[in-house]
């Protein structure tokens, strides 16, 4: 595995430290101030004030990645976006009163995980990267802490385990959503600091092809796919319907059609 290490910035987050690197079986450094003296170390994993954050070593301008559900981007688009009318909404089917539980079996950073909750939807992200996980669980633990989301967060869980594998953990998943990564055309400094430090801690999802069918296995109504613009369909596979915008598209598979409400 790349190597990696946990550690802290303030003795107030020792003991959360420590729990991670014990959880997630990663080494542990103690004050992330010694990390200097660790030459062999790409990444680390800090926390601080109980915020465990994401950094590439080797491109510190990139700053921390965390999972952020209560501010920022995701708070605006949360309250700004759109509701049931934005594109993932649709694609989703969330249309009629129809509020599915959604599968979101590449969860990664969990931002669409969080804004299908928002909307209605029962949750369950999957996540098979274990330093994804455990930004994941603690960016969850976080929000359920703030009573502003409850209603949110309670409709929302983490499993890790590999969807490729073990999809099946998620019991009877409505929709299954996938948006695995895609290698980027544009340069590197115009790709978003998150991709940028994924790719390189966890490579391209060079499998993403073998989602799709057990994800058209289980769904019971359809499998949405986030794809760029410009890529083939996952698996080469024609959807029943797309939804496009202007640098990604939303690949709709239909296994059944989405129930009428009834009157």
């Amino acid at each position: 595995m790349t190597q990696i290490a946990v550690g802290y910035k303030d003795k107030t987050d020792i003991d959360l430290a420590k729990k991670i690197a014990h959880q997630w079986q990663l080494n542990y450094i103690g004050d992330v101030a010694s990390v200097d003296q660790q030459s062999d170390l790409l990444f680390l994993l800090q926390v601080h004030f109980q915020h465990v954050e994401l950094i590439k070593l080797d491109e510190p301008k990139l700053g921390a990645i965390k999972v952020d559900f209560v501010d920022g981007a995701v708070a605006h688009r949360r309250k700004f976006g759109g509701g049931r009318g934005q594109d993932i909404a649709k694609a989703i089917g969330l249309k009629h009163g129809f509020t599915p539980h959604v599968l979101d079996a590449t969860a990664g950073l969990g931002r669409d995980s969080f804004v299908l909750a928002s909307l209605g939807c029962k949750v369950t992200m999957m996540e098979r990267m274990p330093i994804v996980a455990a930004l994941l669980e603690n960016g969850l633990a976080r929000a359920k802490l703030n009573q502003d989301i409850t209603d949110i967060t309670d409709r929302m869980s983490l499993i890790y385990a590999s969807s490729i594998d073990d999809m099946t953990l998620a019991t009877a998943p409505d929709v299954i959503y996938l948006d695995p990564m895609y290698p980027h055309r544009e340069k590197s400094a115009a790709v978003k600091k998150e991709m940028r430090v994924f790719q390189s801690l966890v490579g391209e999802d060079l499998d993403a092809d073998n989602l799709l069918a057990p994800a058209l296995k289980l769904a019971k109504y359809r499998v949405v796919v986030k794809r760029p613009s410009y890529a083939e369909p996952l698996d080469n596979k024609k959807p029943s319907m797309s939804i496009s915008m202007k640098k990604n598209r939303f690949d709709v598979y239909v296994n059944q059609a989405i129930p009428k409400p009834t009157a």
